[in-house]
C-alpha cells in the first residue's frame, strides 16, 4: 500500500482524489501497488465532500507521517507551496505538483533538494494539463538535441481568439463567454497577459535545453491588443492569429517569447481552436513531433498528476532526478536582437502618400487590403525580416509622417 497526501482540495486537488478513487483497480495494476489518499490539507471546511473525513488543516499530520510517502501539491502559487515542498524533501518524502509558477520560480533549487534528498520531484501537470509533454520531452526524446519548441499552450487564449475568429466578436465578448463556459477566471490577467504561457515555455525549455530559463527573463504580450479587426486582415492574408509561444537553441544562448503571432492557414497550430493546446518539437534526430489535446481541466490536468504520483511508485529508488544547470549570465536572448517579419497597421488619410514614405522607411513591404469602407481611411502592410530594434526605430520614423494619424496595431508574422 502507497499512501499519499494532497495539499489543496481545490479544482486540481479534488480531481486527482476522485481519479484515484474511480481508476483505483486500473491504478493498481500500472503502479504495481495499491494506492490511497491517506489525507487532504486545506485550511477551508468542506462539510457536504465525501472526503471530509480525510481533511485536516494541520500539516504536521501529513509530514510527520512515516507511512505516507508521496505528497501531490495542488495548492498553487509560490508561498505555502515553496514551504510545503522543501519540508516534504527533508522529511524524505516524494512531491508531485501541478504547480507551473512554483517550477518555473524555484525549479533549480527543488530538483536539486530533491536530488539531494533521493526523492522524485515530477510535474507533467504543470504543462499542458493532460497532455503528456514533460515526460517524452525528458526521456522518450532524450536522444535529440532539441533545436527548438513552439506552441499554443493556454486553452483560455486559445478559445478567446477562435471566438474572435469564427464568430466575429470582439475581445471584451469573447473573454465575457470564455468566463461563462468556466474557461476564464474571474480575474483572467494570467492567461490574456501571457503569463500562464510565458511560467510554461519556460519550464519547457529548461527540460529541452537541460538548463534553467528564467520566465522573467522572457518577453511576453498578450491577447489584449488583438480586434476582430486584426482577425479579419489575416483572414485575407490565408493565415489566423494565436497566441504563440516560441523557444530555439541559438549557439549558447536560447530565444524565447510570447506573443500574438501571424501564422500561416497551413502552419500545424493554425487548426489549433477553442480550449486546445498544441505543441511541436523539433528535434536533431526525429524532426518535427506535435503534441495536442485539452490543455487544461479538472480531470485531464488530475490524470497527469496521478500518471507521476504511479511513475514514482514504478521507480522508487530509480527515479528521475535531473538538475537544470543555473548558468552565471542571462542565457536569454534580449527581445531587441530577434528576428521576424511584423505586421503594421496605421491609421492614414492619404493612402498614395503614406504608401512611398512607408517604401523609402521600410524597403520592399507587402501591403494588406481590406476592400471595405471602414477600412479606408487606414493603411496596413508586412515587413521584410528585421530585429526588433530596427522595427521599433522604423515605426517611430513612420508616426512622424504628417499624413500617420497613429498606429493601430503591430503583430509579429510567424513562420515564416
Amino acid at each position: 500500500m502507497i499512501n499519499i497526501a494532497v495539499l489543496g482540495y481545490g479544482v486540481v486537488g479534488s480531481g486527482v482524489v476522485e481519479v484515484v478513487k474511480k481508476n483505483e483497480m486500473s491504478i493498481s495494476k500500472k503502479a504495481g501497488e495499491k494506492i490511497a489518499v491517506k489525507r487532504i490539507l486545506d485550511i477551508r471546511d468542506f462539510p457536504d465532500s465525501p472526503d471530509a473525513e480525510l481533511i485536516t488543516k494541520n500539516p504536521d499530520e501529513i509530514f510527520n507521517d512515516d507511512s505516507i510517502s508521496i505528497i501531490v501539491e495542488t495548492i498553487g502559487g509560490i508561498g505555502a507551496a515553496y514551504e510545503f515542498t522543501k519540508r516534504a524533501f527533508q522529511k524524505g518524502k516524494h512531491v508531485v505538483t501541478s504547480n507551473k509558477e512554483l517550477v518555473a520560480t524555484y525549479g533549480p533549487e527543488l530538483l536539486k533538494l530533491a536530488k539531494d534528498s533521493g526523492v522524485n520531484y515530477l510535474f507533467e501537470a504543470s504543462v499542458g494539463g493532460g497532455i503528456p509533454i514533460i515526460r517524452p520531452l525528458s526521456e522518450c526524446l532524450a536522444a535529440n538535441e532539441i533545436s527548438s519548441i513552439i506552441g499554443i499552450l493556454n486553452g483560455t487564449t486559445n478559445y478567446i481568439l477562435t471566438q474572435m475568429k469564427k464568430e466575429g466578436r470582439d475581445f471584451a465578448s469573447a473573454l465575457k463567454s470564455a468566463q461563462q463556459n468556466g474557461y476564464a477566471e474571474a480575474d483572467p490577467t494570467a492567461d490574456i497577459e501571457g503569463h500562464d504561457t510565458c511560467r510554461k515555455i519556460a519550464i519547457l525549455s529548461s527540460i529541452a535545453y537541460n538548463e534553467f530559463v528564467d520566465y522573467k527573463n522572457i518577453h511576453t504580450e498578450g491577447i489584449t491588443k488583438i480586434t476582430k479587426e486584426d482577425m479579419q486582415y489575416a483572414e485575407v492574408m490565408g493565415s489566423v492569429i494565436k497566441l504563440i509561444a516560441v523557444s530555439r537553441k541559438v549557439n549558447d544562448k536560447i530565444f524565447a517569447r510570447v506573443s500574438p503571432a501571424i501564422i500561416s492557414k497551413f502552419h500545424p497550430l493554425a487548426n489549433v481552436e477553442d480550449v486546445f493546446n498544441a505543441i511541436l518539437v523539433s528535434g536533431n534526430a526525429i524532426g518535427d513531433v506535435m503534441f495536442y489535446g485539452r490543455g487544461a481541466g479538472k480531470l485531464p490536468t488530475a490524470s497527469a498528476v496521478v500518471a507521476d504520483v504511479i511513475d514514482i511508485v514504478k521507480h522508487t529508488g530509480n527515479g528521475r532526478r535531473n538538475v537544470w544547470e543555473k548558468k552565471d549570465y542571462n542565457n536569454v536572448i534580449d527581445i531587441s536582437e530577434s528576428e521576424t517579419r511584423y505586421f503594421v497597421r496605421a491609421a492614414t488619410e492619404n493612402g498614395k502618400e503614406v504608401k512611398n514614405h512607408i517604401l523609402s522607411i521600410f524597403g520592399n513591404v507587402e501591403f494588406i487590403k481590406l476592400e471595405r469602407p471602414e477600412f479606408e481611411d487606414e493603411i496596413a502592410f508586412v515587413t521584410m525580416k528585421s530585429t526588433e530594434k530596427d522595427l521599433s526605430a522604423k515605426v517611430s520614423r513612420l508616426k512622424e509622417a504628417d499624413t500617420i494619424n497613429g498606429i493601430k496595431n503591430i503583430i509579429r508574422v510567424e513562420g515564416e
